[in-house]
């Protein structure tokens, strides 16, 4: 066997060890997650074996150029082990990417892209939680650590030395055969086979449904089909502007009849606070605190972390791409936020949220906003009580709160965000034992915020803005695990509380079946204080006739209008339920309903369509 096919063989061998290693990687992401993913067919990885060699195959063609490049050099002990080393290295950090996302995936409900990994202000945040993930979820460490060690030691290494040998023209020609195949057969796998297109991330929910498409997907995939996309949003023209109009217009204007009613107004965030926690024993303020406002049966976030939760929340503005618009290259857009309009109506705007500052890059994005203040870490003033990893407990830092909200000039805006419910789950030493546990990881800091909210509802009671207040509670977003099988759907995934409180108000109080989600809480908050505005808005007043959420996870648009939804990627409709009858969505109706999936895919295209091309052209104001 000639030197140069030795060279080859060594490569495949190697290349053949590391897309083992994806495929133990994917059983780990499953068996770490079983509770996660339903409906498992053998078809989810026998496809996931496809992204895996499209993935190893995109990592590592450097690789193979390097191993059938020309001449003798090649040969030499000192190149190949030069070559080991960095094909150890390369395909290990990525093989790391896949071990993170094993224990991310809870929290995001997606595998990691390169803007996830790449956000402007959560490096901090990562730096400092690490510590915390490596001791809660310490046997991933382990796991990978052995990992990495067997790999090396299974590795083939080149037999030395190498000999080289004078070569004839016959060598040649087999060389250059050996060499285009090599690379032909290597580029068909990064393309994922010789259909028309290249495949995506969306594909990967060819080989399974909605709910497994992440195990479907690699990490590596992911984040390398992102790291490239020249643009994160493009713009779409299904519609004439004309047409668009008349199916979706995210102009609202708000005139009311009555005069301004220039409440306080009182945003607070619960980080983590999905359907799944309330209702079940942990949150027994906020399910008395329901009864009494209005409250809206069924909620959904806009995103599936944080960061999507605020421009979602105090601007009406979902994130219907892979990255979030905070971090994303149109953050500095120009936008009409809460903070801007009821400046314009005298009221004092501030922001709280008890993290480090700089914590999600909440901070850069209140000033964007028009927030007058912002009140980190830095900012807070009281006993000591910071968590050791976070920021400050929420039980001292909402006492805080409340005692600036009585320092402020009314009428008052402030918005609040939670952050003990947040990964790992820290409660002060002094209430070990008092919170039940609850049937998931995170419930015993869910019922612990929602005794720091029972407090500052006491304190805040005892003030005169109390009932000159709306108080207006949502989620950021579900937790990592649902308690029911509902739950891990792509509907449940998104559930969350929330709910209008006023206090003077008791005729308010209705439990609302309107399908209501963060993006309606601006213009609902704005219509509810008789504010004349003007806006551009993606949500809808709660007074609104319509009846729809919208939102994206992972190149698949999610659209519920009344009882069913839909599920769009790729172009086209790949999905339609009646999720309120269907809770589990098992029964597509794309075949028997095709009226009512019609109906649903020209009004969400008409919504990207509004929402890509006004983004794209910074044409999200009127100012």
């Amino acid at each position: 066997m000639s030197n140069y096919k030795t060279n080859l063989i060594l490569f495949i061998n190697r290349f053949i060890l590391i897309v083992a290693v994806y495929q133990i990687c994917r059983i780990l992401f499953y068996c770490v997650n079983l509770e996660l993913f339903n409906n498992l067919s053998i078809r989810v990885f026998s496809g996931g074996l496809l992204f895996d060699l499209a993935a190893v195959a995109y990592i590592n063609i450097p690789f193979l150029i390097a191993h059938l490049f020309p001449g003798n050099f090649k040969y030499s002990p000192k190149y190949q082990k030069i070559l080991l080393i960095l094909f150890y290295a390369v395909n290990l950090a990525f093989i790391a990417t896949n071990f993170i996302d094993i224990i991310y995936y809870r929290f995001t409900g997606r595998r990691s892209t390169y803007a996830m990994i790449t956000a402007d202000g959560m490096e901090h945040d990562v730096i400092r939680l690490i510590p915390s993930f490596l001791k809660e979820f310490w046997y991933i460490a382990i796991l990978f650590i052995i990992t990495g060690f067997v790999l090396w030691k299974l590795l083939p290494k080149a037999k030395s030395p190498i000999t080289p040998k004078e070569l004839n023209r016959r060598d040649y020609v087999q060389k250059a055969i050996y060499t285009v195949i090599s690379i032909f057969v290597v580029l068909l796998m990064i393309r994922g086979g010789v259909q028309k297109k290249p495949i995506k991330i969306v594909d990967g929910m060819r080989y399974g449904n909605l709910n497994t498409s992440a195990l479907v997907l690699n990490t590596p995939f992911t984040i390398l089909k992102t790291a490239f996309k020249k643009k994160e949003l493009e713009k779409v023209h299904y519609y004439s502007d004309s047409e668009l109009k008349s199916i979706y217009n995210p102009v609202l204007s708000i005139n009311p009849k009555l005069p301004a009613d220039k409440k306080n107004v009182v945003v607070i965030i619960l980080e983590s606070f999905g359907n799944e926690n309330i209702h079940c024993g942990q949150t027994p303020f906020l399910d008395s605190l329901i009864t009494k406002a209005h409250y809206f049966k069924n909620g959904f976030a806009n995103g599936k972390v944080s960061i999507d939760a605020v421009p979602s929340t105090i601007s009406s503005i979902p994130s219907l791409m892979n990255n979030s618009f905070i971090t994303s290259g149109y953050a500095l857009n120009k936008t009409k936020s809460l903070p801007q309009i009821l400046k314009k109506e005298g009221y004092n705007t501030s922001f709280f949220h008890g993290a480090f500052n700089g914590s999600q890059n909440f901070d850069q994005y209140c000033k964007v906003a028009g927030f007058d203040e912002y009140y980190g870490k830095d900012q807070y003033v009281g006993s000591p009580a910071f968590d050791g990893k976070w920021g400050i407990f929420d039980e001292e830092f909402l006492q805080f709160f409340a005692a600036k909200l009585t320092s402020f000039k009314q009428p008052f805006f402030s918005s609040i965000f939670t952050i003990s419910s947040h990964n790992p789950y820290i409660i002060p030493e002094k209430y070990k034992g008092k919170f039940p546990k609850g049937n998931t990881e995170i419930q015993e800091s869910i019922a612990y915020t929602d005794f720091a909210l029972r407090k500052f509802f006491k304190s805040a009671k005892k003030e005169k803005w109390y009932n000159n207040t709306l108080f207006v509670i949502t989620a950021d977003h579900t937790s990592s695990s649902g308690t029911s099988e509902a739950d891990k759907t792509n509907v449940g995934k998104f559930r969350i509380p929330i709910l209008f409180f006023d206090p003077s108000n008791p005729s308010f109080n209705v439990a609302d079946e309107k399908n209501f989600q963060q993006i309606d809480i601006m213009p609902s908050i704005l219509d509810y204080l008789n504010i004349k505005a003007e806006i551009i808005s993606f949500g809808k007043s709660f007074k609104s006739q319509q009846n729809f959420a919208v939102y994206y996870l992972q190149d698949t648009y999610h659209c519920i209008v009344d009882d069913y939804y839909l599920a769009f990627a790729n172009n086209r409709t790949i999905g339609l339920y009646n999720w309120k009858k269907d809770t589990l969505l098992k029964h597509n109706l794309i075949e028997t309903n095709k009226p009512k999936a019609n109906e649903l895919e020209r009004f969400l295209k008409g919504y990207i369509q509004s929402f890509n091309n006004r983004v794209i052209d910074n044409q999200l104001s009127f100012d």
